[in-house]
């Protein structure tokens, strides 16, 4: 291939990102249900197998699980909206208890040319009752929260009504038995490998956030059950997102005691706990792992944040893992499975 088709191939490629980027920020009404659905069709997809398997018929399967999701979504997004609201309205009661810490922690360093220096002085421009407001604008209607939940019971209920329909529309299309095989056993591989990662990393998410809940609670510490929520949602983006999950308790154990040492000893705690769950447990229940480039993670969290905010950041992990499963089953795409790999 010519550097000119090569530029123009590079050129091409970065043009289709734009248009692709523009065309998901743009109908994020409903591509995001659409890809939140997906998401918990590869985690549900088990579930209903197992119904089946107990000699449930299909049909009474399927509504049995489409009725689990939406008592699971209903039930996060109420412990969400009250618990977010609740915290958003108290935070401007703190903002006295932060201008005692600041003031407490504030030292002046006299520079060698003359002058002062304050470390803490960015802080005290920091406004709580700022903050509440925002958060309260971001968490926005619970009517909006359960219209995109119908919306995803809707996804959802074709997803998991249609996936044993794919085989045969496989089969029937095509011209070549041997062919239409190998194409049947490589999407049932792909169908299987996404559904033993996102239903362990689940699995996972779940305790990591329910003993970061009793952690919390143990201390004392207010909203524990939202922490331990977080927790739970952010464990799916790696390093970062556990990492934010432990800062966030640990600032308000900050404000709420007004010590330093009792929120230090739960940040603590929180950590190791994180560490034997991360480094030890995980990599046991899931293998050797997907092995993600850090560089992939983090343009991945700019890009899917860009279109989608916080919402669109959880899933871009997901989103990536499943496109390198993916390639990693296809010859033609080794490429790009490369590309996302840490090795």
């Amino acid at each position: 291939m010519s550097k000119e088709n090569k530029a123009l191939t590079i050129a091409a490629w970065i043009v289709a990102a734009a248009v692709l980027g523009f065309v998901f920020k743009t109908a994020e009404p409903v591509l995001f249900p659409l890809f939140l659905a997906l998401f918990i069709y590869f985690i549900l997809a088990p579930v209903q197998d197992f119904l089946m398997r107990i000699k449930l018929s299909r049909t009474l399967s399927l509504i049995l699980v489409i009725l689990f999701a939406f008592v699971i979504l209903y039930l996060m997004a109420l412990l969400f909206y009250t618990s977010g609201k609740a915290l958003a309205s108290d935070l401007p009661d703190y903002g006295n208890k932060l201008k005692e810490l600041i003031e407490g922690w504030s030292k002046t360093i006299e520079l060698p040319g003359g002058g002062e220096f304050d470390p803490m002085a960015w802080a005290k421009t920091l406004d709580i009752g700022k903050v509440g407001t925002f958060l309260l604008n971001s968490i926005g209607t619970f009517v909006s929260i359960l219209s995109t939940i119908f919306l995803v019971l809707i996804f959802l209920f074709f997803m998991i009504a249609g996936r044993h329909k794919l085989d045969g529309k496989i089969r029937r299309f095509s011209t070549n038995p041997r062919k239409s095989g190998q194409i049947v056993e490589m999407a049932a591989s792909i169908d299987r490998q996404i559904q033993k990662y996102l239903a362990l990393k689940t699995v996972i998410s779940l305790a990591s956030g329910l003993i970061s809940m009793l952690i919390i609670m143990a201390f004392g510490v207010r909203y524990a059950i939202l922490w331990g929520f977080i927790t739970f949602v952010l464990n799916y983006i790696p390093n970062i997102g556990s990492f934010i999950s432990k800062v966030l308790p640990f600032a308000f154990a900050l404000l709420q005691f007004g010590r330093f040492w009792p929120a230090f000893w739960m940040l603590a705690i929180l950590f190791v706990t994180d560490a034997v769950i991360g480094s030890i447990i995980e990599p046991r229940l899931m293998g050797t792992g997907l092995d993600l480039s850090p560089l992939a993670i983090l343009i991945a969290l700019f890009f899917w944040g860009w279109m989608w905010g916080v919402p669109g950041m959880i899933l871009s992990v997901p989103v990536i893992v499943v496109m390198k499963i993916i390639s990693s089953n296809i010859p033609s795409m080794r490429w790009f499975e490369a590309l996302l790999s840490n090795k």
